[in-house]
């Protein structure tokens, strides 16, 4: 890894992308610090044991806490492109024709997610300020009333606009998918203060008797961190070598090759699409609050949407499991796959070409998406259950989702790298 990195910047090319990359998350960093007028953040310190809070925290990279102007992320550009994906799944027949037209029709979805993101930015919004301010016993906006509520959801609506931007430029001029980069700054940056607050709750503000027992116990934690390291970059590195056979041969080509195809091909989007998805129900829950709260129909609503309880915990790595499978489709069309294999002269040997093939890959992916989603969902289940049995601190709860996405955009970043080198190398033999 500090080998690529110590090429890479050898090359002016990389080098500038790198840099680029570093100033936007800069940019981002310094958002998240500029908390929006009219409030005060601080009462936010009241409720930081909510579960919801943690969760939003995660995906805005911990603006949230400051109720900054970047408060919502790219929360809702991530459930705006769930439902835009899921839309194009033959039932919206325009985009479903769109999703056919290559690059142009990229564009209009696009556009399309964008118009989206900005309904739902304002909805979000402005129901998380009003339930913030029902938490705090209506002390945390200055001057509660609808203006207010709405000049704040311009505000928040517009902050994830730009960080939406700011994310595509990363994507288009940068290194890494600009999405992933930004929660994946917003984690590396939490790390010190969790650390901070592990240690003084285990050694500083405990009995010192109990000094070396929270000793042992933090070193079972840390093995127990890096096994799990190492576990996810095992897996999430795996993959299957489907056996490729060309029909035409072209002197100097090789007759036969492989296709390979990802033990979890859906990547960590899927617990960034389940996390983002199970905070815009907890947004309305908590605007309801003020109205429903004690009613019983709103307890087990509550409950189920806090990833702390049971049944919460369970929903959300269901949801993990079923975006695994929606992505890895997505990300793998096997339809598209067999036919520009067909288009090249290209078979998978004992296959049928054309729907054969399409059947096959379909049958291998659905297979390999089932260890993937089990290995996303156990990762991601695992320090929830720990936060449950021990009392960990709630910053815990959400540790193997963040290590999934930590892991996985690094090890994304570092092949997309490794594949800017080798393109460099290979125009240089050209040239």
């Amino acid at each position: 890894m500090f080998k690529l990195l110590k090429d890479a910047f050898k090359v002016k090319d990389i080098r500038s992308r790198i840099f680029f990359t570093v100033l936007i998350l800069f940019v981002f960093r310094l958002g998240t610090h500029i908390t929006v007028p009219g409030v005060d953040a601080s009462r936010l310190r009241e409720i930081a044991d909510l579960p919801f809070l943690n969760m939003l925290n995660l995906v805005s990279g911990g603006a949230m806490q400051q109720f900054s102007i970047f408060s919502m992320g790219v929360s809702p550009y991530i459930t705006a492109s769930i439902v835009i994906q899921l839309l194009q799944m033959d039932i919206v027949p325009r985009f479903v024709e769109w999703s056919k037209q290559g690059e142009v029709g990229r564009k209009k979805l696009n556009q399309a997610t964008r118009y989206l993101t900005l309904v739902l930015a304002f909805v979000q919004s402005m129901t998380l300020t009003a339930g913030f301010n029902y938490y705090t016993q209506l002390g945390f906006v200055n001057n509660p009333n609808i203006s207010t509520f709405v000049v704040i959801g311009l505000i928040l609506t517009a902050g994830t606009m730009l960080v939406t931007w700011l994310g595509e430029q990363i994507t288009e001029r940068g290194i890494g998918n600009g999405v992933s980069m930004i929660i994946f700054a917003g984690i590396i940056s939490r790390l010190p203060a969790s650390i901070k607050e592990l240690v003084e709750d285990y050694f500083i503000n405990v009995d010192p008797s109990d000094i070396w027992m929270n000793a042992l116990f933090m070193v079972l934690l840390v093995v127990a961190v890096l096994v799990i390291i190492t576990f996810v970059t095992y897996v999430q590195q795996a993959e299957r070598k489907i056996p490729i056979q060309y029909t035409k041969r072209v002197a100097g080509a090789p007759t036969s090759s492989y296709l390979p195809l990802k033990v979890n091909a859906a990547g960590v989007i899927p617990v960034i699409f389940a996390s983002s998805f199970i905070t815009t129900p907890n947004a309305i829950i908590q605007a309801l609050g003020s109205s429903y709260k004690g009613e019983t129909w709103y307890e087990v609503v509550q409950t189920i949407f806090s990833y702390n309880t049971v049944p919460g915990a369970i929903i959300y790595t269901v949801l993990i499991v079923a975006f695994t499978f929606f992505y890895a489709f997505v990300q793998v069309n096997p339809e598209k796959l067999a036919e520009n294999l067909q288009k090249q002269g290209s078979y998978i040997p004992s296959v049928r070409p054309g729907k054969g093939t399409e059947e096959y890959v379909s049958r291998l992916l659905m297979r390999l998406s089932t260890v993937g989603s089990v290995f996303l969902g156990l990762v991601a289940l695992l320090p929830i259950i720990a936060q449950m049995v021990w009392n960990l601190p709630q910053s815990i709860g959400l540790g193997g989702t963040s290590l999934l996405i930590v892991i996985g955009v690094a090890l994304d970043t570092a092949k997309q790298l490794e594949g800017l080198m080798l393109k460099r190398k290979y125009t240089g033999f050209i040239n």
